[in-house]
């Protein structure tokens, strides 16, 4: 049993991947071109002599040994549809029905690359299930049925590795820097930008650019999708921050219970106002432990809301699709990641990472046993407290500001300034006020009350604000 376990592990790892869309074929050709896989195949069918080391580095002194790896099967919806890129038809077979890869003990891991959150839930589920690895980059499908997935990972006896790295920020490793480099920290908080499509179109806004004229523009280069509800309305981060904050605290978040708000209210009016703050307006996701005094040992809250950002805070670098990451720990302060957030190679880099991993025998980082090694029952809250910058549109008439300031009265909201461009049009103008910090539950009140004045013309535009309204 030792000769046969040893010689399994020394074996090229065969791959099973569902999904044959732009992710997957970055992931086919650094697998099968930068990783050997092609190599490999011919080593296999007697077409060159297989060679003793499979990946090595030469970059240290100690050679970084891993199994090599290819895939051996892709499951794809059409058959006849034309890729973007090359299949080696004499190592890989492309299949339509996903049971030819779950079904084929042959296969050590299956990489699910898919999407959605239905077939995708079945073939992961039944992978782990039948004692095979599986790597995805499926962030829905995880946020949703997180403890599920984590619960088939602990019940399988063939201890099966579940490696999602790409599932969140594409090409920035903060899954793994998660599970593994704050072992003996405590995390405050972790919020970032991960979602490249509204960084991109907010970049534009902030140019001048209108809403659908950007929208169409990110459409046209790839960035955003037909139906780019996902994207706009905040629900790829909100998925993101669920996995993040189950990481970094070890509560499983239920996905609708996060307040979610997307860039479709913003407009470069907003950004004008910003400006003159010395800010700009990022959307950002938040996971962090409520504080009254500083000690970080409240309720949870996770949330997803545009934030006015300072110009020397590092969200405010994140440029284009760019994606950053803070994390604020007691051992290191604040910690932040960035890099690009999506993309075909930036992405398949990520799960191509986790596949290596998982590969590993000696001399290279393994993937961690319990892909979510924290546990907590920590409360969740999610009627945070933080400053707000609140847009008002409204027609000019007598008395605004005197009623605006009797109505945060009401709601126990203190207003810190008040900010207004000169008027150009009496029916349609707007200015906002900046608060002090209060509930989230407490602006929003306001916000409705605001909302059914006579000199309203809509609902005014809440969101966090990150200044420190005091230095």
């Amino acid at each position: 049993m030792a000769l046969a376990a040893a010689a399994a592990a020394t074996r090229p790892l065969r791959i099973g991947m569902v999904g044959g869309g732009t992710v997957g074929g970055g992931v086919y050709e650094i697998v099968m071109d930068r990783l050997g896989g092609t190599a490999l195949h011919a080593a296999e069918s007697g077409s060159v002599p297989p060679s003793t080391s499979t990946s090595t580095s030469t970059s240290t002194s100690t050679p970084r040994k891993t199994r090599g790896c290819i895939i051996t099967k892709i499951c794809v919806r059409d058959l006849t549809k034309p890729r973007s890129f090359h299949i080696n038809e004499a190592a890989t077979e492309l299949v339509s029905d996903v049971n030819s890869i779950l079904q084929d003990d042959s296969i050590d891991m299956v990489v699910e690359v898919m999407g959605g959150t239905t077939l995708a839930r079945t073939v992961v589920l039944e992978a782990l299930k039948s004692g095979k690895s599986v790597v995805t980059a499926n962030k829905a499908l995880i946020a949703e049925h997180l403890d599920e997935i984590h619960n088939a990972v602990k019940g399988s006896s063939s201890n099966p590795k579940f490696s999602f790295e790409a599932a969140v920020c594409g090409g920035i490793p903060i899954i793994e820097t998660l599970q593994s480099c704050y072992a003996g920290d405590v995390v405050h908080e972790v919020m970032g930008i991960a979602n490249g499509t509204t960084n991109y179109m907010l970049g534009k806004m902030e140019m001048g650019a209108d809403y659908n004229e950007v929208l169409k523009e990110a459409q046209d280069l790839g960035y955003a999708e037909a139906d780019p509800t996902a994207d706009v309305e905040g629900h790829d981060v909100r998925a993101k921050i669920a996995i993040l904050a189950k990481l970094a605290f070890g509560t499983t978040v239920p996905v609708d219970s996060i307040p979610c708000m997307g860039i479709t209210g913003i407009t470069p009016v907003d950004f004008e106002y910003a400006k003159l703050m010395g800010c700009t307006i990022k959307l950002v996701g938040t996971a962090g432990r409520l504080s009254q005094y500083g000690e970080h040992d409240g309720a949870l809250s996770v949330y997803v809301s545009p934030k006015v950002v300072p110009n020397d805070h590092l969200l405010a670098s994140a440029r284009g699709a760019g994606n950053a990451i803070a994390v604020n720990s007691a051992n290191l302060g604040t910690a932040s990641y960035t890099g690009p957030g999506a993309g075909r190679f930036p992405t398949a880099n990520s799960v191509v990472a986790d596949i290596c991993r998982v590969a590993a025998t000696t001399g290279a980082p393994s993937v961690v046993s319990d892909p979510f090694p924290l546990s907590s029952n920590i409360a969740l809250d999610n009627d945070y407290s933080s400053a707000f910058f609140l847009r008002i549109s409204f027609q000019d008439g007598l008395g605004i500001i005197r009623a605006i300031g009797e109505l945060a009265e009401r709601h126990g909201v203190s207003i810190n300034s008040v900010l207004q461009n000169p008027i150009k049009d009496q029916l349609a103008a707007d200015f906002v006020v900046t608060t002090e910090e209060c509930k989230l539950s407490q602006i929003k009140a306001m916000c409705n009350d605001i909302e059914l004045q006579e000199f309203s013309t809509g609902v005014p535009l809440c969101m966090p604000l990150m200044l420190n309204l005091h230095e």
